[in-house]
């Protein structure tokens, strides 16, 4: 049988780990799994804290049987987020569990009606309301658009457990333990970087009200839907997604640059070279000809400067340098310090593209623009260099 781990009095995690998917939402790759977190919290009646992926029902099943080995029984299913990485086995709960109230907001209702044809047994809740499970209590926030409209969280008075959904999570397998004080959080913090600023990150606005909802509350653990238990420092991940949401950064600088033959590759070199000169070590490069487009957005979200470097491909931005630009547009990026290069052939295109990306998204761009027709002569390298140097000097200040 496989174990729930007891979290405090009552409160069990009966989620399951997943190795074997590689890419979250079809995009992302997951080179350290994911988790999915589920949670079981038991007074006179149990509530059960959203599901997991549809394939995952044997090993989670047998979690709830080893906290429930006498009286097998769902009263309330409470759901977060209604994404199938998390309601994936509602409706096999739902046959198993008949009697079973589903509990969600108005447009939880609505989503499980359209995702899952259900519309019996669903009790809709509202900001404060709260749900008296006999010695446990409920108390519920609504988060909308962190990330789905229909995000909520729930907060356990007795044990002040924070149930966040999607909210404070990350990807990562739970290896060896599922408690913070027990992981190498070091390890994890990239990957939940990651998560955030590819999964969340758009939805800044709505974190930030997320937060101050719960910046009254004595919170002791914070239960995801994804990623560690935070019962040691649960501020530091509340603080974490506080700092990010603003935008808040770091002085380092993410080069991301395409080339075709080399010119444009050789023009990044000597603009690496220009930041270092001025002091700063802080640097990740990517080929986006190769590095997916997760990490360089998870690098440019933590990092203040960003240089971008694109040839000329169809008197445009050169397609992969393209997808990041439009990423980052949709994602909302702000608040950074860029820098501009470039290469062209026999018709110019890409660095004017970029300056437009730059401009309007009103980042804070940084002279001298650099572009070389061709191979770049000496006079344009120093250029390069004289480039990354004034932006890591930007950066640095």
């Amino acid at each position: 049988m496989q174990n729930a781990i007891p979290i405090s009095d009552n409160i069990f995690w009966v989620g399951v780990n997943d190795r074997q998917t590689d890419l979250f939402e079809g995009m992302w790759p997951l080179p350290r799994g994911v988790s999915y977190n589920s949670y079981l919290v038991a007074g006179e009646k149990v509530a059960l804290m959203d599901t997991v992926k549809e394939g995952s029902m044997p090993i989670f099943l047998d979690r709830i049987a080893n906290v429930l080995p006498n009286k097998l029984k769902i009263d309330y299913l409470v759901i977060h987020h209604l994404e199938p990485d998390h309601s994936g086995s509602i409706p096999h709960l739902k046959k198993l569990f008949p009697e079973m109230t589903i509990i969600g907001n108005q447009k939880t209702a609505e989503f499980v009606e359209h995702l899952f044809g259900i519309t019996e047994g669903v009790q809709i809740v509202k900001e404060g309301d709260e749900l008296d499970l006999g010695g446990k209590k409920l108390k519920f926030f609504m988060t909308p658009m962190v990330h789905w409209p229909e995000t909520m969280m729930s907060y356990e008075l007795e044990s002040k457990t924070l149930f966040s959904g999607d909210a404070f999570g990350g990807f990562g397998t739970l290896d060896g333990s599922i408690f913070d004080d027990q992981l190498d959080i070091s390890y994890y913090e990239d990957e939940i970087l990651r998560y955030f600023s590819n999964i969340v990150g758009k939805y800044t606005g709505p974190v930030q009200k997320a937060i101050g909802k719960l910046s009254g509350i004595d919170i002791k653990t914070v239960c995801a839907t994804h990623g560690p238990v935070w019962r040691s420092k649960p501020a530091e991940i509340i603080g974490l997604y506080d700092k990010w949401s603003k935008q808040e950064t770091e002085p380092g600088i993410v080069i991301a640059y395409g080339s075709m033959y080399g010119n444009t590759a050789n023009m990044m070199e000597a603009v690496a070279h220009g930041i270092t000169d001025a002091g700063c070590s802080e640097i990740r490069v990517h080929d986006l000809s190769r590095s997916h487009l997760s990490y360089v957005i998870r690098d440019t979200w933590r990092y203040k400067g960003l240089i971008l470097g694109s040839s000329t491909y169809d008197l445009g931005i050169f397609p992969p340098v393209d997808a990041l630009v439009k990423l980052l547009q949709a994602k909302k990026l702000s608040n950074r310090t860029v820098g501009i290069f470039g290469s062209y052939g026999w018709s110019g295109g890409a660095v004017s593209g970029l300056r437009s990306f730059a401009e309007t998204t009103k980042q804070n761009l940084i002279e001298p623009v650099v572009e070389s027709r061709f191979t770049p002569g000496d006079d344009l390298l120093e250029q390069c260099r004289q480039l990354g140097y004034n932006v890591a000097k930007a950066v640095m200040q």
